[in-house]
Order: structure tokens, then sequence, then C-alpha cells
């Protein structure tokens, strides 16, 4: 398994409606792609915004390629999350996952 991690800064009024995009529009679009396992969206203040981690698990890099196209790295950014954000990351890290399981 994959995980491709993305970062970004969001305008602290625009934190939450940032967390429904990725609820109600990204995440239900990326369950359509065979490969896609599952995602998780981190978050905290970081005084100017709110910070967020994004991670997303694939079961191969082929998955990834289905959602972001070549080259892979390049972060999946739609304008109206541009429009959303302080700072973020253009391109994303992929790790192999070595272990999953919560203890």
């Amino acid at each position: 398994m994959i995980a491709r991690v993305w970062r970004g800064v969001a305008k602290r009024e625009q934190a939450d409606a940032y967390v429904r995009h990725l609820q109600d529009d990204a995440f239900p679009s990326l369950e359509r792609i065979h490969g896609f396992v599952g995602a998780a969206i981190w978050r905290r203040d970081v005084g100017v915004g709110v910070e967020f981690m994004v991670v997303t698990h694939w079961k191969s890099i082929d998955a990834i390629s289905a959602f972001a196209g070549e080259p892979v790295d390049t972060a999946v950014v739609p304008p109206e999350v541009r429009a959303m954000m302080l700072t973020y990351d253009e391109k994303v890290a992929h790790y192999d996952v070595a272990d999953g399981t919560q203890r």
C-alpha cells in the first residue's frame, strides 16, 4: 500500500469549508477510482491559519496515476481549494506503508 501525503494551510475562515469539500466532493470522487483504499484529514491551528495534512492510501502507483496523472507527484489542487489556502504543497510525497496496524 502507498500513502500519498499533501499539506496546505487554509485561511482560518475557510478551514471548515475545506473539510466539507473533502468529505462531500473529493473523497467520494476518489472512491470511484479502482485502487483507492481510504483517506484521513489531519488538522491543527498554526497561528496564520489552519494546517491540513491529507493522507490518502492506494493499492498501487498505477491507481495514483489514474487520479493524479503524470507526473504522479504533482498535487491535484482544484481552483476552489486554491482560493481557500494561504499556502499549499505543489508536490506530494509518496510512502510505502510498512505497517498500517493501529496499536
